[in-house]
């Protein structure tokens, strides 16, 4: 590689040395002037040494600043994006266009589009104060491209299961002409300078102007390779050679300046996008928790409902049977224990968000509390089968506590740990006391919990869940109630899991503890009702609510089979050959909707009636269930009317 400075090389040679030509010419004029010859090495060497370092800087920056706003806009892209996917979920134009309302505070951004995955414009932005700009009608394939001076980027919107849901489409102003006009005019006022000062100095000096000359063109080139704006040519007099190397310091100070002030506008970018992503994303999470709260909160009042309600219509047409109205009193029993015990947590949320929790310390036994939280407990253990298993300390142990707080955390422990688990599984509590510190656990062979969700089993509603097969879900705030009270009471509490399939285990350690459990209701009856003659196939997971309906069917003289998930359901169908379905929607193994689809492909089945019996209700909720192929859908709890009057609009569909 010929270095630049090489031409340097040949020494200045004394006057009488020079040819004695005349001519009037540029290149006469060089070859018969050692002055001459040296500035031009110098002014060559400057110029070249000073158009080199700057062009890289200049590309350095535009290259940079380039990627820097095309790293913005997808950011920014990513960002509406994931906040608009819901919207494009649920067909919410609204939402969608106020997204991208969020774009004005980027001016440089004149206008976006959302699309949906069938390519059609859904939504669209465009920056006050322009004229209507030019949005595609269908989105191009992923990527960018540059349009004179403007920036076009389209980017996919997917779920979270990769499958696509929109594209969004931005249009911003592209600013890298007016930056390399503005970089030019600096770099061409520094290089005129820098010539200027250059000349000035090859004037007056000519044999000293080699080493400084060598030294600017060393430190351009390891500026341009390294990218170490720190580098400096070393002044070593003060004339106008010392200017030129000053000059050149200078542009590379004032370069490196704003390189830093480059990266650090980056810097500053990026942090802030992080957390406007966080934001959002806590704002999206806040949402989600309210609506799933709510939908599931409806669903865990309407669960108990409906077996009540039908426990009420047996004991009004089952007449002298003592037999059936005992059950459908110990079912009544259970449902609103469980009720009651979901409507004192939800108001103990209340009293605990408005400061409102008081609680009655006293001197009080343990044995007490584990024998009053064993009582209130115990009906869910044993009505799901399990085994408990119960190891206290032998001694009394006294604690200073507020018993019926303290009870009703051991309370949701056991609960849960019953409900939880599957059917003939162990539930254990173990109690040791050291002296000073209690600890109880409550731990289970249940399903376990999963590793991410260790940190957050105890956040409020951190539990509600909407998917379609989960078994067992709640509201999420019994947990997060225990940790309250436990730690009131200076103790805390802590979860383990191994995960899934795992167990669980929960210990509680307090320097005091108290406990008492609530009473359950009492039932009341009703009056019997007539009913039709017709094969009903019934499918809920809950068993008393299907068990109550299917007593309720039989007692109207109806010949009823009972399954309790979809698999099981899909299996006894074809050979019963009902006239009616009552399916729930969140069945296990096989869900409602499925289920349904599948009985309508059979030929033996499909012409029944299908009828959608759940806890959820919304209008969607509706839609799927007809979608799906249901004939009617009724929301839990499902009254004897209700039941009359589907059962009395029986008509087979046409085959």
């Amino acid at each position: 590689m010929t270095r630049p400075h090489e031409p340097s090389a040949t020494a200045p040679k004394p006057p009488a040395a020079l040819a004695p030509n005349r001519g009037n010419s540029l290149l006469g004029v060089v070859r018969n002037s050692v002055r001459n010859k040296v500035m031009l090495v110098v002014l060559a060497t400057t110029f070249v040494a000073l158009l080199l370092t700057g062009a890289a800087m200049m590309l350095y920056d535009l290259r940079t600043y380039h990627q820097s706003w095309l790293d913005d806009m997808v950011a920014q892209a990513d960002l509406i994006g994931r906040a608009s996917a819901p919207a494009l979920a649920f067909d919410d134009e609204k939402v969608a266009r106020e997204n991208l309302s969020l774009l004005k505070g980027r001016a440089k951004i004149e206008a976006a589009a959302i699309y949906n995955a069938r390519g059609q414009l859904f939504a669209s932005y465009a920056r006050e104060g322009d004229a209507a700009p030019q949005i595609p009608q269908v989105p191009a394939t992923e990527g960018y491209s540059v349009d004179g001076n403007k920036l076009l980027l389209f980017r996919r919107i997917e779920a979270n299961n990769r499958q696509l849901l929109g594209t969004i489409y931005f249009q911003a102003t592209y600013e890298v002409i007016e930056r390399l006009q503005n970089y030019i005019a600096i770099l061409g006022t520094v290089m005129a300078v820098s010539l200027l000062a250059a000349l000035l100095m090859a004037s007056w000096l000519q044999a000293s102007v080699t080493q400084p000359i060598l030294a600017v063109s060393d430190v351009a080139r390891k500026v341009m390779t390294q990218r170490d704006f720190s580098l400096r040519v070393k002044k070593t007099t003060d004339d106008e050679i010392g200017y030129l190397v000053n000059a050149f310091n200078a542009m590379l100070a004032e370069i490196g300046r704003q390189t830093r002030t480059l990266e650090d506008t980056n810097v500053t970018l990026q942090l802030e996008m992080g957390e406007r992503r966080a934001a959002e994303t806590a704002l999206l999470t806040a949402d989600r928790q309210k609506d799933e709260f709510l939908a599931t909160l409806a669903h865990e009042l309407r669960n108990p409902l409906a077996p009540l309600l039908n426990a009420l219509d047996i004991m009004r047409v089952s007449g002298d049977n003592p037999q059936a109205m005992q059950s459908a009193r110990d079912m009544m029993a259970r449902q609103l224990h469980q009720m009651v015990q979901l409507v004192n947590d939800l108001l103990d949320v209340s009293r605990i968000t408005t400061g409102k929790m008081v609680l009655k310390k006293e001197r009080t036994a343990l044995d007490g509390i584990i024998q009053t939280s064993l009582e209130s407990a115990r009906p869910l253990i044993e009505m799901h089968g399990h085994r408990l298993e119960v190891s206290v300390p032998a001694g009394p142990v006294w604690l200073m506590a507020d018993p019926t707080r303290l009870a009703q955390v051991f309370v949701n422990l056991l609960n849960n740990a019953a409900k939880f688990t599957d059917a003939g599984g162990t539930v254990r509590l173990a109690a040791m006391h050291d002296g000073e510190t209690l600890s109880l656990t409550v731990s289970d062979t249940g399903m376990g919990i999963a590793p991410d969700m260790l940190p957050v089993i105890f956040d409020m509603f951190a539990q509600a869940d909407r998917s379609l097969e989960r078994a067992n879900a709640g509201l999420g705030v019994g947990l997060s109630l225990a940790r309250y009270l436990v730690e009131v009471h200076g103790g805390s509490i802590t979860a383990h899991s191994e995960g899934p399939g795992r167990g669980s285990e929960f210990t509680v350690r307090l320097p005091t503890l108290a406990a008492e459990a609530p009473v359950e209701p009492a039932a009341t009856a009703l009056a019997p009702a007539p009913a039709a003659h017709f094969r009903v196939l019934l499918a809920d997971d809950n068993v008393d609510f299907a068990a109550s309906l299917a007593m309720l069917l039989e007692t109207m003289d109806h010949e009823v089979t009972v399954a309790n998930d979809g698999q099981r359901a899909l299996e006894i169908a074809p050979a019963f050959n009902p006239d009616f379905f009552f399916l729930d929607i969140g069945l296990p193994k096989v869900h409602g909707y499925d289920l349904a689809r599948r009985l309508r492909e059979h030929p033996v089945t499909r012409r029944a009636v299908m009828v959608a019996v759940s806890g959820w209700g919304q209008e969607e909720d509706k839609r799927r269930s007809l979608a799906a192929g249901f004939d009617h859908h009724l929301v839990k709890p499902v009254t004897f009317e209700q039941i009359e009057a589907v059962l009395a609009t029986f008509k087979p569909r046409e085959a």
